[in-house]
């Protein structure tokens, strides 16, 4: 490898896509090119893979409660995590609970995002009466939904409550909600 100054500096994104396999033969074989000979481009893979490698075990843990690509889902899943998946459109209501068999917990949360600059996620807890917002969230505006995982560790302690994710579109001073999700958790009990 040559100097570990990099001239052209490959985004992110593209190497996050080349470590899921999601680019195409001809820009992989490019960017392998590239990587064998930049030390820079080449460390700043491996910072990507240790990222990745910390949330597996996080979210082998059950400590994880992110928004995630459906990609990262789909490769978690393909390295043998036990996903439980929920689909929702705006204005949807679910009956879910998390068994002990289940590693991770996602709701795929389908909304218009293409004109959203910023995005927020409030989720509210209607039976706690517990108020939580994330702002400005990552997401992908061509993928019209939002992938939330939840943290499977505190999904396990909660009895029956009911809790509204409301997607929020923000710009400037104004705010629009986009998408308001509601989950009826029970907790799972076992067939005798």
């Amino acid at each position: 490898m040559n100097s570990p100054v990099c001239t052209v500096v490959v985004p992110v994104a593209t190497l996050t896509a080349y470590w899921l396999g999601e680019l195409d033969a001809a820009n992989e074989t490019d960017l392998e090119e590239h990587l064998f000979g930049c030390a820079h481009c080449s460390g700043r893979l491996r910072s990507i893979v240790q990222l990745a490698d910390s949330i597996r075990q996080a979210t082998r843990e059950g400590r994880l409660h992110a928004v995630l690509s459906a990609s990262f889902v789909r490769r978690l899943k393909e390295d043998g995590l036990r996903v439980r998946e929920y689909h929702l459109q705006p204005g949807g209501s679910i009956a879910c609970t998390v068994t002990p068999s289940d590693d991770l917990v996602v709701a795929h949360l389908q909304a218009p995002l293409r004109d959203v600059r910023r995005l927020d996620l409030v989720c509210d807890d209607l039976t706690a009466g517990t108020h939580a917002r994330l702002q400005d969230v990552a997401f992908d505006p061509d993928s019209e939904e939002i992938v939330l995982a939840s943290n499977v560790m505190e999904l396990r302690k909660l009895a029956s409550t009911t809790q509204r994710i409301q997607l929020v579109s923000v710009e400037d001073a104004a705010e629009r909600a986009i998408g308001t999700y509601t989950f009826d958790h029970s907790r799972y009990e076992p067939q005798s």
